[in-house]
């Protein structure tokens, strides 16, 4: 098989390939993030309704990441393996698989929530600010394919280890993003639909970057044209296999905060959200160095199973979960320091003022759960590289669905511990879970090494 550098690269030594490829996807993720983050910054000056407007819509924003999310991985998944395995030509065929259900699956996505929305939003107990939250949803959700495809698409460039083409285009969004959001929100005084029409046209230039990569400049080391092309309905069922419960997932994760919302809401309030809104947000800036590590695992341990080299499969799990680790120590530290610096940013008006202490108390406490992510993240993310998607969705489902949820209800309502007890819960959960994810990949690994299985 024809090697470029890139390729070389993911081929060669785990820990070089971990190294090179986590930095830019890091990057990229802290891009998108901070996109909502920006959002929820030049709201903040609104007031603290609009904030948890924001709030309430970000579980199902995040779904709809999580989704694109899911099906890059599954892309990712299937195009390493067969690069592992020097099939060029297949990897072409599944690149193009991967595009065609991204553009499929976006339109499906887009008319389901907007069908859904209200009702969903009056479950998740946001009648109080349903109409900020509904002029923001309604134009988010219109163009899902805006913010769906450049992760689906993103998933082909990081399995041929192309991540600066994955990564620019989230660059331009975000500085795009940085720059018009306040002219629409205040200049052009359209609230909180300003945010969200600055979100989607933001997004369209990353779309708009990579489809010229792909299909008018064509210098990509994977190839979309027609005579790569062969339909394979089992390349969409492999993608999938890995992209749906990967997606699923996020739809896990978005349901605990749904859930974490309506907790807080009954224990104390719309403010009780807005902060935990605020909070949970760099809470999870800071977990994107563990799961930056772990998303360029998949590429690096998909490429090791293709080509049946085990052990190093064993090598990048073990040396993501270190590097991750490290990573996010560091992030924890920072945040305690900083925690009242970084809470001033989400009450610098007069109307939000008194979230500051709060936030910033949410921070000291809640950034010990970004010690956790490594362990979770790192298993979850080799599981999905080896076609293993289904199981990586039951380990997240045991940690952060049902432990944190049994631990925040006991905590907060049956101690009667409130918000704090809430908080407390979700930290023992995820931490209990996390351990146990990783002691499965580790035993999966070891049985792989044992048995020499040659299943792709």
């Amino acid at each position: 098989m024809e090697k470029n550098s890139n390729i070389e690269m993911i081929t060669g030594d785990p820990k070089k390939a971990i190294n090179k490829l986590s930095l830019p996807i890091i990057a990229s993720m802290f891009l998108i993030f901070a996109n909502n983050i920006i959002d929820s910054i030049w709201v903040a000056g609104l007031g603290a309704e609009p904030l948890a407007a924001l709030g309430y819509i970000t579980p199902l924003f995040m779904v709809l990441i999580g989704i694109g999310n899911g099906i890059g991985a599954g892309g990712n998944s299937l195009i390493s393996r067969y690069i592992g395995a020097e099939n060029r030509s297949s990897a072409n065929n599944a690149a193009i698989h991967n595009l065609i259900l991204g553009i499929i699956i976006s339109i499906f996505v887009s008319i389901a929530i907007l069908i859904f929305l209200e009702p969903l939003l009056n479950i998740m107990g946001a009648s109080s600010v349903l109409n900020y939250a509904m002029d923001y949803g309604q134009i988010i959700f219109a163009f899902s394919f805006a913010m769906l495809l450049p992760p689906i698409f993103g998933g082909a460039f990081r399995a041929e280890g192309d991540v600066k083409r994955a990564t620019i285009p989230i660059a331009i969004t975000a500085i795009v993003n940085m720059c018009i959001d306040p002219i629409f929100i205040y200049t052009l005084n359209l609230g909180v639909a300003g945010a969200a029409w600055a979100t989607v046209i933001a997004h369209m230039l990353s779309i708009i970057a990579m489809l010229y990569w792909m299909l008018i400049k064509k210098d990509t080391y994977l190839k979309y044209n027609r005579e790569s092309f062969h339909n394979d309905l089992s390349m969409y069922k492999d993608i999938l296999v890995v992209g749906i419960p990967a997606s699923l997932e996020q739809l896990i994760l978005s349901a605990l905060t749904i859930v974490v919302n309506y907790m807080l809401t009954l224990v104390s309030g719309p403010v009780a959200v807005a902060v935990y809104t605020a909070g949970w947000r760099i809470v999870n800036l800071g977990m994107l160095p563990a799961i930056g590590v772990g998303t360029a695992s998949i590429s690096v341990a998909g490429v090791a199973f293709g080509s049946r080299k085990y052990e190093n499969l064993r090598v990048t799990a073990r040396y993501a979960v270190k590097v991750a680790l490290i990573a996010s120590i560091i992030v924890c530290i920072l945040l305690n320091i900083f925690a009242n610096q970084i809470a001033f940013i989400f009450s610098y008006s007069e109307s939000s003022a008194q979230l500051e202490p709060l936030i910033a108390s949410f921070l000291q406490l809640m950034c010990l759960f970004i010690l956790y992510v490594p362990f979770g993240a790192s298993a979850g993310n080799v599981f999905q590289s080896v076609g293993k998607g289904t199981i990586s969705f039951i380990l997240t489902t045991f940690r952060e669905f049902i432990l944190v949820l049994i631990f925040a209800y006991v905590l907060g309502f049956v101690f009667n511990w409130g918000e704090f007890g809430i908080y407390c819960g979700m930290l023992v959960g995820g931490g209990i879970g996390s351990l146990i994810a990783y002691l499965a990949i580790e035993f999966y690994i070891s049985r792989l090494i044992r048995s020499g299985d040659n299943e792709l």
